[in-house]
């Protein structure tokens, strides 16, 4: 599993036209399922997730978590964090679990994210989808699991 984290003011997702989700303070996780991730996975980076220390503290530290700051978050699901371009300039995207594998995963995912006490919007798997986001820092973390 492979999460692209990002710090953000404000974040929204848009498909079709139409605002599927949408967040101010907090984070914005793209996120990549491998066919050998689990629901087990899932619940170690959820966890992290929801308290790793990426915001500032009133002493302008990174000290607090987006639960601290009772801050929000938008899931993306991202098979292209699996790109493999080692060969050629086409990328290769055997990496990526099947969509079949990887929807529930990112459902459980952002299932976890909540009951870490992290408020988690989605957007809409296999969409095209247009990532809008205030990176505030910017702050962008990528975990691996």
């Amino acid at each position: 599993m492979r999460a692209v984290i990002q710090r953000v003011k404000k974040g929204r997702v848009i498909v079709e036209g139409r605002c599927v989700a949408e967040i101010n303070k907090g984070l914005v996780v793209l996120l990549g399922i491998a066919p050998s991730d689990n629901a087990a996975i899932a619940q170690k980076l959820a966890e992290k997730i929801a308290y790793l220390r990426i915001f500032n503290d009133p002493e302008d530290k990174m000290n607090l978590s987006v639960r601290d700051i009772h801050g929000e978050a938008i899931v993306v699901s991202q098979f292209t964090l699996f790109a493999d371009t080692s060969r050629g300039r086409r990328p290769s995207f055997i990496g990526a679990a099947k969509p079949e594998h990887a929807d529930p995963l990112v459902g459980v995912f952002a299932q976890l994210l909540k009951e870490n006490g992290v408020p988690t919007q989605t957007g809409i798997f296999g969409a095209h989808m247009e990532v809008n986001l205030i990176n505030d820092g910017p702050v962008t973390i990528v975990m691996e699991y």
